[in-house]
């Protein structure tokens, strides 16, 4: 007798058995054993063939159907994206430079206050993801865009509101992991962060463009003070010492030069002043924790900015309540700084996801020149913006949020880059002037998808499908 068998929802078995002499087939299905104990307790009657079997297929597939299902929540999702290209591009005065850095940002429209806004137009759209270019010697331009194929944007999940709110404030228990030691720091994925020297954090998305959020570079008015000598730095990697190196832990080649006996001296006299009856066993020996290596404090190699990217819409009386959703600006960088980057992807509710959580690293104030992670889940989300209950600091403000899903057809798993963590902000929640704050981060939409891979590749061919 032989035997076929395929495991439906709940855990249950459809089994077919057939004979070879009576060419008949029996089925049996049992919620809580399998086929292989079943076939001693067959009292069913025979079913033609001819019958059972488009039934068997027909089961087999809603059963590979439900796996799929399942897995599909695990995996990146592919579709086409719209296309933004160039229509022209005109020279602009040079900026001037006088803004200055805000850690906190008050009037935004949120996710609330922006229901009650009307979805832009394409012409609104166009508007919108029109851009503008400041370069490393002070020109500026301004890029018109069109937008094509923007309906084959991907249909959205619809607002959802819980109405607790986290502040971004640390309250009671910090939820935030230092990242100390170089051997994880400069490691992927920790290593795609960056520092942005007006006082942010970024993620590389190519060998040479980091995405930041627009306010550290841009006030919605005028560029910020220190623009127009804009630099980005990675962590270095743990410095190597080389014998007779000048560097800590080594010594100096050559003889003693004539005074350091006295210095020595001196050094020696400071260190046991106060020190009253423990000088004795030891005096006059070097302290082994003065020989002892100290943990090395985080350091920069930092890359000269050669242009700034800002979508329009980020600009004061641009998008009419819908800046918060273009806090974003990219930075192309004079020279690769040789490190992994981590690749731009859109996923349609980050909440429906299987664990609902988003992560980043930034370098918040708090803690300076050090790395910070920290994951967290997601309170509510539009179609644009998500509130998260992260705990963060002013500095961490520009930092990429990535979550982790498998390839398509592949069992990899691969981050990628679905948000920027735009900060604390004082947001408008019903239009009525009445500000509460929020963590607020900006998602990357087909749209921005689109604008963002233009900007890194300068040809939208090679930016049709996410």
């Amino acid at each position: 007798m032989l035997c076929t068998a395929a495991r439906l929802p709940q855990g249950s078995y459809l089994c077919a058995f057939w004979g070879r002499a009576s060419q008949t087939v029996r089925i049996w299905s049992n919620p809580s054993i399998g086929c292989s104990r079943v076939r001693s307790s067959l009292k069913m009657g025979p079913i033609a063939l001819r019958v059972l079997l488009p039934m068997m297929l027909l089961a087999v597939l809603a059963a590979a159907e439900q796996v799929g299902a399942a897995d599909d929540q695990y995996t990146w999702p592919q579709w086409k994206v719209p296309q933004v290209k160039k229509r022209r591009t005109v020279p602009l005065s040079s900026p001037n430079f006088s803004a200055h850095h805000q850690p906190e940002l008050s009037g935004t429209c949120g996710i609330e206050c922006q229901r009650r806004i009307p979805s832009p137009s394409l012409d609104d759209l166009e508007k919108i993801l029109s851009y503008e270019t400041v370069y490393e010697n002070g020109t500026r331009t301004y890029t018109a865009v069109s937008v094509q194929d923007v309906n084959e944007e991907p249909s959205w999940s619809t607002n959802t509101s819980t109405h607790s709110r986290h502040k971004r404030e640390v309250y009671g228990t910090d939820t935030r992991f230092t990242i100390a030691d170089k051997q994880f720091s400069t490691k992927y994925p920790f290593s795609t962060s960056v520092k942005i020297s007006t006082g942010c954090s970024g993620v590389l998305v190519s060998p040479k463009h980091v995405l930041t959020a627009a306010h550290c570079i841009h006030d919605g008015k005028d560029y910020l003070d220190g623009v127009q000598k804009l630099r980005v730095g990675v962590l270095k990697e743990k410095s190597k010492r080389g014998k007779g190196g000048k560097g800590r832990g080594g010594r100096a080649k050559g003889r003693r030069r004539k005074g350091d006996k006295a210095k020595e001296g001196g050094q020696k006299n400071e260190e046991t002043q106060g020190t009253g009856e423990r000088r004795g066993r030891g005096a006059g020996r070097k302290s082994r924790s003065r020989r002892s290596v100290d943990p090395e404090k985080p350091s920069f190699r930092w890359t000269r900015v050669k242009k700034t990217q800002v979508p329009k819409g980020w600009f004061k009386g641009v998008s009419d309540g819908l800046a918060a959703d273009f806090d974003y600006a990219v930075l192309e960088l004079k020279k690769a700084p040789k490190m992994r980057h981590m690749d731009l992807g859109v996923i349609p509710s980050v909440k429906k996801l299987p664990a609902g959580r988003i992560h980043f690293s930034g370098f918040d104030d708090d803690r300076p020149g050090d790395l910070v992670y920290r994951f967290c889940s997601v309170s509510e989300e539009s179609s644009d913006l998500l509130y998260q209950y992260c705990d963060a600091k002013p500095g961490s403000s520009g930092s990429g949020i990535y979550i982790r899903l498998k390839e398509p057809g592949k069992k990899k798993w691969k981050r990628k880059v679905i948000g920027v963590f735009s900060g604390h902000q004082w947001v408008d929640v019903d239009g009525d002037l009445v500000q509460q704050d929020y963590n607020v981060a900006v998602r990357i939409t087909p749209l921005k998808y689109a604008q963002i891979c233009y900007w890194i590749h300068g040809d939208s061919k090679e930016c049709q499908v996410v």
